[in-house]
């Protein structure tokens, strides 16, 4: 191996990656500076300005710039966030929806139209509960603050419904004057937290309607990946395995970390009946990494962004990732 090379990691701060962020877990061959930080701010940063070595990215984002052919980024297969996403949806109570079929014709806003929170809930009304997603306004926009739009530009086709809303604007405003029917984002809405205004979840009992999804497809769903500069894994063919190896033993170690009970390492007194339950719904590998394990996963994200209109073109899952990493296993 090479001289030990330095390189910059920005990634959001969780159990799966705090062994890579405190030193416990090195990179053989890198001495990393670690940037924690949220992944709004690391995205725009990774894609506007190429500010890091390596970064958690929005696979939405690695997606359409991966069809596009502009990606400054190539993908390893570590998915350092996923999360059900039924529970992002909330809708005005005054406005007849009880189900997903109520959403077809609404307005709903979204932070970014590329957020993959959107992405997978778009899919999830298409594919799932037979919502022609194209009969709904689109309306993006910053959730509780202006948004800055966009993180990287998009150009979709004009049929589609999809616009910002005026500046100075918040979702969360909109949504409380009724201005707007829905709201998808990973964050909730203050006025549904405050309950100032008569909002709710679409799906208030959401583990179950998430549970229900995972049963019928088996998809845990991806929201970011690792990534890697493109010419950083040209120059260091054998870094991205590195990488692998290193988020991998990281995250063995925050999986096994649910089931201690001489001290628990969570603020959750029942955490190991919790990851106990987990094993029994998801089987014992819950945060799968690796391409071959979540290759038909990723297809179905490509096929959500094709029928959202952000991929240019039809892309192969293998695409996103480095050659060197698609039949890497934990």
């Amino acid at each position: 191996m090479p001289q030990t090379i330095p390189l910059i990691l920005a990634c959001t701060s969780s159990d799966r990656t705090r062994p890579i962020i405190d030193g416990r877990v090195e990179v053989p061959g890198v001495a990393l500076t670690v940037l924690p930080g949220e992944p709004e701010d690391i995205f725009r940063r990774a894609l506007r300005d190429r500010a890091f070595d390596v970064t958690e990215l929005s696979m939405g984002s690695h997606i359409v710039t991966t069809a596009r052919g502009d990606a400054p980024y190539i993908g390893i297969p570590v998915f350092p966030s996923r999360s059900f996403r039924h529970a992002a949806i909330y809708v005005r109570t005054d406005r007849g929806i009880r189900s997903a079929a109520d959403l077809a014709g609404k307005r709903i806003g979204l932070p970014e139209y590329q957020q993959t929170a959107a992405l997978w809930v778009r899919g999830i009304l298409r594919e799932y509960y037979g919502v022609d997603t194209r009969r709904i306004a689109w309306r993006t926009g910053g959730m509780e603050e202006a948004g800055l739009g966009e993180r990287v530009a998009l150009k979709l086709p004009p049929e589609l419904d999809v616009r910002p809303i005026d500046a100075g604007e918040t979702l969360n405003g909109m949504l409380a004057a009724g201005e707007i029917d829905a709201v998808v984002g990973p964050r909730p809405p203050s006025c549904f937290l405050a309950r100032s205004a008569p909002v709710d979840r679409l799906y208030p009992d959401y583990r179950s309607e998430e549970e229900a999804y995972f049963r019928a497809t088996g998809f845990f769903p991806i929201m970011h990946c690792l990534a890697l500069r493109k010419e950083l894994a040209e120059a260091h063919p054998w870094l991205p395995l590195e990488l692998f190896r290193a988020f991998a033993k990281a995250r063995a170690m925050a999986v096994a970390d649910l089931s201690l009970v001489n001290v628990l390492r969570a603020s959750l007194p029942w955490i190991a009946a919790e990851a106990e339950a987990q094993t029994r719904i998801m089987g014992g590998d819950p945060w799968p990494y690796g391409f071959r394990r979540n290759r038909d996963e990723l297809a179905a994200m490509i096929r959500f962004a094709r029928a959202d209109g952000l991929a240019a073109r039809e892309i192969a899952p293998e695409e996103l990732f480095h050659p060197s990493v698609l039949d890497a296993a934990p």
